[in-house]
């Protein structure tokens, strides 16, 4: 089986390599900003201790946290000599502009990265690209509201997602797009993302059915790796969490090194589920990211009467929020039977199922389909002003795109260019390697 190289941009701790390197394709490099992401980057990908392939990183590009404008200042043309080696881009631009969770600002700078994602494709040029982020993105910023773009307009706003359709076709691509469910793909979380898929047009007509053959073999997929992984259709917070509890087990104080003192984690009595298994296969010794939250006596006593008389699996409302005194507009308590909420960045936007409490970083990246050897790096958390500039780990693991959500994206995708090379040796003149593309 041919190993299709691939880049990540805006590569975050690493859900989308994680995910694609199980897939089968080859990581070359990867970029991301911020210090504290890419450390945890970093120690998965780059160390060789790790139970996956390492990644193939070039000379030229230290193995740092770079910002994507920096590396197109410094290396632009040590880009453009990759052609060829990478099939696939990878990479979803910070969305908090434009999610619905928060507030969305039209000028918000991070909502301009996308014109540098643009600027990467057109130096490396890609067969294929592949880019994760809310739904939001489709929506277009107004004065007072948001507007549904379904249909096109050209006497309205525009979404960033249409000046980005826009922008990569004048580079050469075709782009489509869907909102997928990862809760259908191993992941136990109600998590709604746009993926948008773009083919080179030298390539594009050697594929049979259009982009929307893409989106076919991504359900061929989904469905194998249920199959294959010998998981249900749709995973429950407790199938994820259950041996992750705290009832009726010791508890250990914990001593990362990246916490202050006075937390405590909890012992592992090991797996129970067949998620839980599939999780922690390839793990041994104790847990990374396990540190509890050390909440107040009147909070945990809070939290045990919400647990107890609110509706779980729903967001509270704004009448309930004031019975019990919160001053927070999204807190979730879970339904053990359910899927989680979407994961955020935000430690106490969910709360445990059966326990008063929120939840630990590796109880949310078990939401997200991280497995348990996979370990995270920097603060815990952070507050202030700090919170729009760093990438503490509760960050780390809600901005990330679900690894089992990227193992299909991933397969799809190679399975995609191998009927396009297949179909060019049958029909063509047989080339498979990257054709340049005028600009």
């Amino acid at each position: 089986m041919k190993r299709y190289g691939f880049a990540d941009l805006f590569a975050g701790c690493g859900g989308l390599s994680l995910g694609f390197s199980l897939a089968g394709l080859n990581g070359h490099f990867a970029i991301e900003r911020d210090e504290m992401a890419f450390r945890t980057f970093a120690a998965n990908f780059l160390d060789r201790a790790k139970p996956m392939p390492t990644f193939d990183w070039p000379s030229w590009l230290e193995q740092r946290a770079w910002g994507i404008e920096e590396v197109l200042e410094k290396h632009k043309a040590d880009l453009v000599a990759m052609r060829g080696t990478i099939d696939v881009l990878a990479g979803g631009p910070p969305c908090q502009g434009f999610s619905f969770a928060g507030r969305r600002v039209e000028d918000d700078p991070r909502n301009l990265l996308f014109e540098k994602y643009v600027e990467v494709v057109e130096a490396l040029q890609p067969k294929a690209l592949v880019l994760e982020n809310v739904p939001g993105m489709k929506v277009a910023h107004a004065r007072r509201n948001v507007v549904d773009l379904h249909e096109k307009r050209s006497d309205g706003p525009r979404s960033f997602y249409d000046k980005l359709v826009a922008s990569l076709s004048e580079k050469h691509y075709h782009v489509s797009s869907m909102l997928v469910d990862s809760s259908l793909y191993g992941v136990p979380q109600k998590r709604s993302r746009l993926i948008a898929i773009g083919i080179r047009k030298d390539l594009f007509e050697w594929l049979d059915g259009g982009i929307k053959r893409f989106f076919d073999l991504l359900e061929e997929a989904r469905a194998a790796q249920l199959r294959e992984l010998g998981l249900g259709p749709v995973i429950s917070s407790s199938e994820a969490l259950s041996d992750l509890e705290v009832g009726g087990r010791a508890t250990v104080p914990c001593v990362d090194p990246e916490s202050p003192p006075r937390f405590e984690e909890a012992t592992y009595g090991g797996p129970h589920s067949p998620y839980q298994r599939l999780m922690h296969a390839g793990h041994s010794g104790t847990m990374d990211s396990m540190r509890l939250a050390r909440h107040r006596d009147d909070v945990r006593e809070r939290f045990a009467r919400i647990l107890q008389e609110c509706r779980k699996g729903v967001r509270m409302d704004d009448e309930s929020r004031r019975t019990y005194g919160l001053k927070k507009h999204r807190i979730y308590p879970m339904d053990g039977a359910e899927p989680a909420p979407t994961v955020t960045t935000l430690p106490d936007d969910i709360l445990h199922y059966s326990e008063p409490r929120i939840l630990t970083v590796r109880e949310c990246a078990r939401l997200q389909s991280f497995p348990d050897w996979f370990v995270f790096r920097g603060k815990y958390t952070t507050g202030g002003e700090r919170r729009t500039k760093e990438c503490p780990r509760y960050t780390q693991v809600g901005n990330a795109v679900p690894p089992y959500l990227a193992r299909a994206l991933g397969i799809a995708l190679r399975r995609l260019l191998e009927e396009v090379e297949l179909t060019q040796s049958i029909f063509g003149n047989g080339a498979t390697g990257a054709t340049a593309v005028a600009v």
